[in-house]
């Protein structure tokens, strides 16, 4: 029998959350403002989380933009470690970069050495170390991350598959190769088909119309907001068994 495809399932809000638990996902990426990649969330939403009956790992990134850190930035990354580690999480998505793209070591090594005790995964920040993908990989391993997050620098895991492949070519077993980006009911077939999966990464989601008020006017909500969808949840489920 095949092993069992894990679902993580990335969201940003109690809403999703709920709906992500009661769908049967496998584990959370709790973030805020998906729309600009995900941000760290907040402690009340951390809070929440821990009581999840599955694991929570929660993305930890500053500001919005790239992923080239400087000092200030670093010191607000480390707390914000600390502050995961104290809302009782289960782990932490890491990722930096240096300006040329390839992943900073220094700042990864920082990182990683603090958030000792808990999970790892490194996101997307991977996606601009390519097209050669082989050394970030073997970066991730050196520095104990548990997955890698990545769309094979693409836009879409779909779009990426090729290069997809020789990450998990290259990881040979030793990490996770986790696709994450435009996965969802109409793609995921066409990646489990190409790709030796053992864990998936999508939103899950449903865009639905914000109701017409004084908050869509000012800008306050988005014309068409996403929220993780229980029903969608199951689906995905029932097309990784």
């Amino acid at each position: 029998m095949s092993e069992k495809i894990l679902l993580e399932v990335c969201l940003d809000s109690p809403q999703s959350l709920a709906a992500a638990i009661e769908g049967g996902a496998d584990r959370i990426e709790l973030c805020t403002a998906l729309e600009t990649g995900g941000l760290t969330p907040s402690p009340g939403l951390m809070a929440l989380a821990a009581k999840a009956p599955i694991p929570v790992y929660a993305m930890i990134r500053t500001r919005p933009g790239d992923f080239v850190f400087d000092d200030a930035d670093v010191a607000t990354l480390l707390a914000d470690i600390d502050a995961v580690r104290a809302a009782g999480l289960a782990g932490v998505v890491l990722g930096a970069n240096r300006p040329d793209g390839t992943l900073d070591r220094d700042v990864l090594s920082r990182l990683a050495v603090h958030s000792k005790g808990l999970g790892m995964t490194l996101h997307r920040a991977f996606d601009l170390a390519g097209p050669d993908f082989a050394p970030a990989v073997d970066l991730a391993i050196e520095l104990g991350f548990e997955r890698i997050l990545t769309s094979g620098g693409e836009t879409t895991a779909l779009k990426g598959l090729d290069a997809l492949a020789a990450c998990f070519d290259h990881a040979r077993g030793r990490i996770v190769i986790m696709p994450g980006s435009g996965v969802n009911l109409d793609t995921v077939g066409a990646i489990r088909a190409r790709l030796p999966l053992r864990e998936i990464h999508s939103s899950c989601s449903l865009a639905v119309d914000a109701p017409a008020g004084k908050a869509l006017e000012l800008g306050f909500v988005a014309a068409r907001p996403k929220h993780t969808d229980a029903g969608i949840v199951r689906k995905m489920m029932a097309a990784l068994a």
